[in-house]
């Protein structure tokens, strides 16, 4: 038997199964190279990394080297968040107008698909839990209807926008919410407003909050909103792969990549780069219900709080990511949860109670109580449609529990 409890001969079968994946560099439609982490009952299990950081240039990847980690920034921005509830410096019920004074009197869109110009005044302000389960009335420039994506668009760019934080509240509080606040589940920028809302309350920068609060407490060395010089020979490049042409293309180089600005707008919805080891303490963190190697960061209520539904049954019937997204798992505070794993099938098996969120890149973790185990998966490839390599990495990593 191998560490974790996991059958040696099993475990074997996810880096064969993971290579058949890793093929960019031969013409492929799948991925430049990927590292897999298992770790369960407190032992690292399983550490496979496959392929090239770049796969023009064939550099090998390895266990260290450095993905954008993209909206699985948005768990460790809401720690941050719960940090500060936790010290009494902000409730829930705050309204976010006390930090971000640009949302003092929001509007909000007459109907979803209108005119942009027809809108009423939103009937209650937008408040801290609001941002959190990303119930603003907010949107992104890929989740809103055109007319409003336009606009998010010009305002906000989470992944490549150099604005200042300050700019970029104020372009997103001229645009109309699409539904009144509090009344229902869209993914949106809320966790990059919450991220400037840290700032403003910590007077210091999210980045500088993140490294003193959260990152360094846990030796997360490799974590940032920008990489510094000595990261940089082990960035990896970024991938999308064109659904017209059926193509995978690069879409930003390794040796160019606009993570290299320390100018870059600090977002806490997807902006931090990161390795598998890192994300890996921040995952422990989590299983751990808020405390990791003797440290403690969050105390047990709050992450029981991250690990609990929100949604009501209508806001579940609503597809998200063009999916049945939420048919058996719900959302808690910046993460997904199962609560049906057969329902959940189409999405991969998980456990009831495994949690996780990944990012538009195709990284993804998983933590999952009931088996005490976590997953970490990092690639760089991004698409429109669902690439569901992380859900088969998932279920070989199920079957080869052994004890």
């Amino acid at each position: 038997m191998a560490a974790g409890g996991f059958s040696e001969a099993r475990l074997a079968r996810i880096g064969e199964a993971m290579a058949r994946h890793v093929n960019v560099a031969e013409g492929g439609t799948g991925v430049a190279g990927m590292v897999t982490m298992l770790y369960r009952r407190g032992e690292l299990a399983h550490v496979d990394a496959q392929g090239y950081r770049d796969a023009e240039a064939r550099t090998p990847i390895a266990r260290d080297s450095v993905f954008r980690i993209a909206s699985m920034t948005k768990p460790i921005t809401t720690v941050a968040a719960l940090m500060l509830r936790e010290e009494g410096r902000l409730r829930f019920s705050d309204p976010i107008e006390k930090w971000l004074p640009e949302f003092a009197a929001p509007r909000v869109l007459r109907a979803a698909d209108g005119p942009l110009d027809d809108t009423v005044a939103a009937r209650k302000p937008i408040t801290v839990f609001d941002l959190l389960t990303h119930r603003a009335g907010l949107a992104y420039d890929f989740t809103a209807p055109p007319a409003l994506a336009a606009l998010y668009a010009q305002a906000f760019n989470g992944l490549n926008t150099r604005a200042s934080a300050d700019e970029c509240v104020r372009r997103l509080a001229t645009i109309p919410l699409l539904f009144e606040p509090g009344e229902r589940w869209f993914y949106s920028v809320s966790i990059d407003l919450l991220g400037v809302l840290i700032a403003r309350l910590s007077g210091m920068s999210l980045g500088e909050f993140f490294r003193t609060r959260i990152l360094d407490p846990l030796g997360m060395r490799d974590t940032g909103f920008a990489l510094r010089p000595d990261q940089a020979a082990r960035m990896t490049s970024a991938y999308v792969f064109n659904e017209s042409t059926g193509h995978v293309l690069p879409v930003d180089k390794a040796t160019e990549s606009v993570w290299a600005n320390p100018e870059r707008f600090e977002g806490g919805g997807g902006g931090l780069v990161s390795t598998a080891d890192d994300y890996l303490q921040f995952a422990r963190l989590m299983l751990g219900r808020g405390r990791v190697d003797g440290i403690r960061l969050l105390s047990n209520a709050s992450v029981d709080l991250m690990t609990s539904g929100v949604l009501s049954a209508d806001e579940r019937r609503n597809p998200t990511f063009g999916l049945d997204f939420w048919a058996g798992q719900t959302f808690g505070l910046g993460l997904s949860i199962v609560d049906d794993p057969i329902r959940r099938l189409p999405l991969g098996y998980r456990s009831t109670g495994a949690y996780s969120w990944g990012g538009a890149f195709g990284t993804n973790w998983i933590a999952d109580p009931r088996e005490d185990m976590i997953g970490v998966f990092m690639i760089q490839r991004r698409s429109e449609s669902h690439y569901p390599v992380s859900a088969e990495f998932e279920e070989l990593a199920y079957a080869a529990i052994e004890d």
